[in-house]
């Protein structure tokens, strides 16, 4: 589950993490009115929206005007609030249609003396949580690690032990940091990964961090992630979730009990499990298909989930075939027969569909389609699957 940037720092301030002053707007007057409460003589007016790369994104409607823009009274703060909010924001990671801004944040401006970078992962290789930080802040950290690697310095650390001050200091000197800054680092590097643990984060990652001019450390931006599989030991966590910001089909995936993610091809793609979906996406694409999405019916669908599977498939415009790729383990490949053939009749298949069975009550269940009047596309085997879909789509 991600979460908006302002919340990101309130959990942030909660944990004792230093954050400038901001106040969330939703209208140009609340704008105006913010920058007049932070009484500064400069404020940063940034828009709110589960996307990076905000300060170089440009609105659809206007693209002269970025996702972040300094402003110096309060007059500029309600100009740039009421250019933002209502218009789509176009970034590196929003697609070209862009995403809608609801609100912003006017947030205080800063005495920034150097922009660092920090971020931490759950890496699978050392099987525990990884800082990195690097001296390159404020940049792409994809581009610097793959530029410039040897800027990027990691410390794996316990997460029942935390991170330790021998660690802390080996980070603070490798990124020059010293007095009163190192001292900073000494309990705010600590501080970021107890929270990334307790609030049982994905990913966590301030960008910039930046040094002030007194030698203070303080997140200037913020980005949280959280494993969802957690949530349900964070009550308060989850009343941040912002469903304005989720793609509406796996938003309705997910009170289904069905795990979907739009993906940009057009070959619909349902199956049951994870790693049966990979290897499925994986073969279409062998053969020269493109998925249309990632969705997982899991082990034991039922007639109405895999009728939702189908309406949700459906919706959208540029599926031009669906593949319906299932193994059945404790599933029966007889329920799954039956599911297709009510889901038929419920939903009706406006494009092409190629079923591949394997598993228990595998010839019952091909039996069962092959005597219906469904106009279905039978397939043995994975190869033989994803080459009728891939056609079926491209002759669609």
């Amino acid at each position: 589950m991600k979460i908006h940037e302002y919340q990101a720092k309130q959990l942030f301030r909660e944990a004792g993490i230093a954050v400038p002053e901001g106040v969330v707007a939703r209208t140009p007057e609340e704008a105006a009115a913010a920058f007049k409460q932070l009484g500064g003589p400069i404020a940063v007016v940034k828009a709110q929206i589960h996307a990076g790369g905000r300060g170089k994104g440009t609105l659809v409607q206007a693209p002269e005007q970025h996702g972040v823009e300094l402003v110096k009274t309060a007059e500029d703060a309600a100009r740039v609030a009421g250019a933002l909010l209502g218009s789509d924001l176009v970034t590196i990671q929003t697609g070209p249609e862009g995403q809608k801004v609801n609100q912003v944040l006017v947030e205080a401006g800063c005495d920034i003396a150097r922009e660092l970078y920090l971020g931490i992962v759950v890496d699978r290789g050392f099987g525990k949580p990884v800082l990195m930080v690097s001296t390159e802040g404020g940049m792409d950290i994809e581009k610097v690690a793959a530029e410039t690697p040897h800027l990027i310095h990691t410390a794996p650390f316990d997460p029942d032990a935390g991170l330790q001050a021998y660690q802390c200091r080996t980070l603070a000197k490798k990124l020059g940091l010293e007095g009163a800054a190192a001292k900073a680092a000494g309990k705010f590097l600590p501080a970021i990964c107890k929270l990334f643990v307790e609030t049982d984060c994905s990913l966590a990652e301030i960008n910039p961090l930046v040094v002030t001019g007194a030698g203070d450390l303080m997140a200037l931006d913020g980005k949280i992630n959280f494993d969802e599989n957690a949530l349900f030991r964070h009550s308060k966590l989850v009343e941040l979730r912002d469903k304005s910001e989720e793609d509406p089909n796996e938003l309705r995936a997910g009170e289904a009990g069905l795990s979907y993610v739009q993906l940009e091809g057009n070959i619909g793609c349902l199956v049951n499990g994870a790693g049966l979906a990979m290897s499925t996406m994986d073969i279409v694409k062998l053969h020269g298909g493109e998925p249309a999405n990632f969705l997982d019916v899991g082990g034991g669908a039922n007639k109405d989930q895999v009728t939702e599977a189908f309406r949700i498939l459906l919706s959208d415009p540029n599926c031009k075939a669906v593949l319906v790729n299932i193994f059945g383990g404790i599933m029966q490949c007889t329920t799954i027969a039956n599911a297709v053939l009510a889901a038929y009749k419920e939903v009706g298949f406006n494009v092409p569909l190629v079923v591949r069975l394997e598993g228990t009550e595998v010839e019952e269940g091909r039996k069962i389609l092959a005597e219906s009047d469904v106009d279905i596309i039978n397939a043995e085997g994975l190869t033989d699957a994803a080459k009728k879909v891939v056609a079926a789509a491209t002759a669609a």
